[in-house]
């Protein structure tokens, strides 16, 4: 994966060149920014300013001078309410107005994400945060189309295992929109809303990468909200590598060191990124302490007695719209309830690098490096392969877990490895809904020397699952490789499942490819 820090460095030329070689544009070609088309010609850079990040402080504060609207990070409270524990039969009512607080109302969103969720597979889940304050509103009206979302982030979660893994979206990512043209991903709430904030996402990986996911759920937060969240947990603690100053804009100013946050400090912290601008680009660690402090709300919230757990949730439940509905984030709750943050909070931010043209940040993924990422989050491990590829380390906050660089979740890589066996009897069972797909992965296993057999499993299954007999461990592992399944979906055969096969393999959908 590509080393951040040196993008910020590129010379005009060479920002003009990696645009032409990656987009083959001629001077006709232009990209698209927010709202406004900007020609990308040699001739009209030619004698241009190219100025930092950091210089861009200065012209940001003289544009909003006048008029300082609050733009704050968002929590994700579906992942924030995975701590909820059940309360039984006597809290039906609570429920109830709980639910009628965070159902959508999107009809789009709604009918899109009608399916029930399988929350016994890992499931992918969108949590956006949208600045529809009060006085933004007032000026430009409440219509969708009036707002950006200044925070994306694409969530894991996978019950079974304990994990949730976060990966930040940059909100200056240029992609490319079809009809809509080449726009900054966060045009595109603008353009159609969460529903067609999805379908960019799902793209963005489903096109870039060789992992194929389904967005099944989605979440959505009221930045005004935030402080009361925090202050209803009783604050939040975090941990700052450096100090945090921020005056001008989000009014923070923390040394480094551990500090107790109330809502309104929080709230500044995941606001600020101009006190990150003589590091680069301040919106990267903007995004890892917003991770890091949804993190923190976490850790807080599975520290509650039950009655503050109540409190908490109810305060959250009116600042979140999502499909999910309380039945299941509480179905959640109860899966996580030995949920260890940090161990199992894997956290990062798609790799891009930096460009400045025609007086705008765009940011471009690094295809290699986001391929190599969301092959490692689908496979349930965490987003970087070493903590040197995150960049922000050691001046953004953190919590959990981002790299198994350190062997802090790759515990396997310090046992004695087990070699795999290729030979052995294999079941294939279809939980994918795809015809003759068990069939196809039978032949796969026979000419790589197994013996295989097919059939249907019961029910739809998201993600594959290879269940071993007996000691037939080594076995697993080679129809694990076979297959491209990851070794992490590899279980004993606990399931009732035959036991006159040395393996079961349940395909899932990630294998309709």
């Amino acid at each position: 994966m590509a080393d951040r820090k040196s993008h910020r460095q590129m010379t005009s030329a060479e920002q003009v060149r990696r645009s032409e070689s990656r987009y083959g544009r001629d001077g006709g070609a232009h990209v698209a920014s927010d709202s406004t088309t900007h020609d990308t010609s040699r001739g009209s850079r030619r004698g241009q300013h190219i100025a930092t990040r950091a210089d861009g402080a200065q012209s940001y504060a003289q544009r909003i001078k006048k008029k300082r609207r609050k733009r704050v990070l968002t929590i994700v409270l579906a992942v924030v309410l995975v701590a909820f524990v059940g309360v039984g039969a006597a809290a039906a009512a609570f429920l109830v107005r709980l639910n009628n607080n965070i159902q959508s109302t999107d009809s789009e969103l709604v009918e899109r994400f009608s399916e029930p969720v399988a929350m016994q597979d890992p499931f992918y889940m969108l949590l956006l945060g949208v600045d529809k304050s009060e006085g933004r509103s007032e000026d430009w009206g409440a219509d969708a189309s009036n707002f950006r979302s200044d925070t994306i982030i694409l969530a894991r979660i996978d019950a079974p295992a304990q994990k949730v893994t976060l990966v930040s979206i940059p909100r200056d990512t240029l992609v490319d929109m079809g009809v809509n043209g080449e726009r900054k991903i966060n045009d595109a709430y603008s353009l159609g809303g969460g529903d067609y904030m999805t379908d960019v996402v799902e793209d963005l990986v489903n096109q870039k990468t060789d992992v194929h996911i389904r967005i099944s759920a989605y979440a959505e937060v009221d930045f005004e909200q935030f402080t009361s969240i925090v202050d209803a947990i009783g604050g939040v603690e975090v941990t700052l590598p450096v100090d945090v100053v921020d005056d001008q804009y989000a009014h923070i100013n923390l040394e480094a060191g551990t500090h107790l946050l109330d809502g309104e400090t929080a709230l500044a912290l995941v606001r600020s990124r101009h006190a990150y601008d003589s590091y680069g680009g301040g919106d990267f660690y903007r995004a890892a302490n917003q991770r890091m402090v949804i993190g923190a709300i976490v850790k807080k919230i599975l520290s509650l007695d039950a009655a503050g757990m109540l409190g908490a949730v109810d305060t959250l439940t009116q600042s979140v719209t999502t499909t999910l509905s309380i039945t299941d984030l509480a179905s959640l709750a109860m899966q996580f309830q030995n949920f260890d943050v940090d161990t199992g909070f894997y956290t990062g931010q798609a790799p891009t690098e930096s460009q400045y043209l025609n007086s705008v940040w765009y940011e471009f993924l690094d295809l290699e490096g986001w391929s190599e990422m969301m092959d490692r989050v689908d496979s349930g491990l965490p987003p970087y392969s070493d903590e040197s590829q995150d960049f922000t380390q050691g001046v953004a906050g953190s919590i959990g877990v981002s790299s198994g660089g350190n062997g802090e979740t790759d515990e396997k890589e310090d046992e004695d490895v087990e070699e795999p066996v290729f030979s052995g009897s294999v079941l294939v069972l279809n939980g994918a809904g795809v015809s003759g797909l068990a069939g196809s992965k039978s032949e796969t296993l026979i000419e790589a020397g197994f013996e295989a057999d097919s059939g249907n499993a019961d029910g739809s299954h998201g993600t594959s699952q290879i269940y071993y007999n007996g000691d037939a461990h080594a076995v697993a592992l080679g129809v694990a490789e076979t297959l491209g399944v990851s070794e992490d979906n590899i279980k004993e055969n606990d399931q009732g499942l035959s036991t006159d096969y040395d393996i079961v393999v349940v395909l899932g959908t990630d294998q309709a490819q």
